[in-house]
């Protein structure tokens, strides 16, 4: 048995085959992560939602921007981008039961047997990964519930910028979906730097910890290293690791459940510039 974390398919189907015939994926023994984004940008998004949701149990799927974006637009409450590439999703016949299932994946997975959890992008550096579940699980039961739409209304905005306890409704919600789905820098305050893209070479910004496979700490991430990135224990090892997803012109799988953690890497014709939205 073999688990193995994905960066973003973003639409890349073929790419995604070859990706777990080169890892000699078994769907009766193997377990796929997937750390959201399977949609947009690439050719082939309906088939990639088809092939994931047909793995059953022998994948898990954490939410990302795109993902949600998706959603927005299927709800009627946002119209798609130029670049946006959802139009067979959108008229496809089993179009419902795949929203319906996308909806209802969750924004964080934590396994602490394994020692590991998956986010799509970062978190804030008041917050410990137990926080993080608890404020992805007060997003989910929103998403998952009857007011879905409204919170799509809402859900676009880069405010508030830093965390607080007291905050409520959209502020709050706003700021639990920017974190889990889009945050990759905090400044040297804490406080989201959603602007930026790159990699990490401003001074004044620091890698937030995310993006996309964390071990599972009981510490806050003001305990960032110097860089900003946080190194956390699993099993006897101490690491955090990383992988970029196509945008990077390569779809990666991560072996998790090995202290090597193989990587896996090909090409991706399809893959999109790094940094574009």
């Amino acid at each position: 048995m073999a688990i193995y974390a994905i960066g973003d398919v973003q639409g890349c189907y073929d790419e995604l085959l070859h990706l777990l015939d080169h890892i000699h994926f078994d769907p009766g023994a193997d377990t796929l992560w997937f750390t959201g984004d399977l949609v947009n940008r690439g050719p082939n998004s309906l088939e990639v939602l088809r092939f994931v949701r047909g793995l059953g149990d022998s994948a898990v799927t954490v939410l990302g921007n795109h993902d949600l974006h998706l959603l927005a637009i299927a709800s009627g409450t946002r119209p798609p981008r130029k670049k946006d590439t959802f139009e067979a999703i959108l008229h496809a016949d089993d179009r419902t039961e795949l929203l319906i299932w996308l909806r209802n994946r969750p924004l964080l997975h934590w396994d602490q047997a394994l020692g590991w959890a998956m986010i799509h992008a970062g978190l804030p550096p008041q917050w410990s990964l137990k926080k993080a579940a608890a404020c992805a699980a007060e997003l989910e039961s929103v998403l998952r519930g009857a007011k879905h739409r409204d919170f799509f209304t809402h859900m676009y905005g880069d405010g508030p910028a830093v965390w607080d306890e007291k905050l409520k409704g959209v502020k709050r919600l706003r700021f639990i979906t920017n974190c889990l789905t889009r945050l990759r820098y905090c400044d040297r305050k804490g406080r989201l730097a959603l602007d930026a893209k790159g990699p990490p070479v401003p001074s004044h910004r620091r890698r937030c910890r995310g993006s996309p496979y964390r071990s599972a700490p009981a510490r806050n991430s003001a305990s960032s290293s110097a860089t900003g990135r946080r190194w956390v224990s699993i099993t006897s090892a101490t690491r955090t690791a990383w992988i970029q997803d196509v945008s990077g012109g390569q779809l990666t799988a991560l072996r998790i459940d090995s202290d090597d953690l193989e990587r896996h890497s090909i090409d991706c014709a399809q893959g999109c510039r790094p940094g574009t939205p």
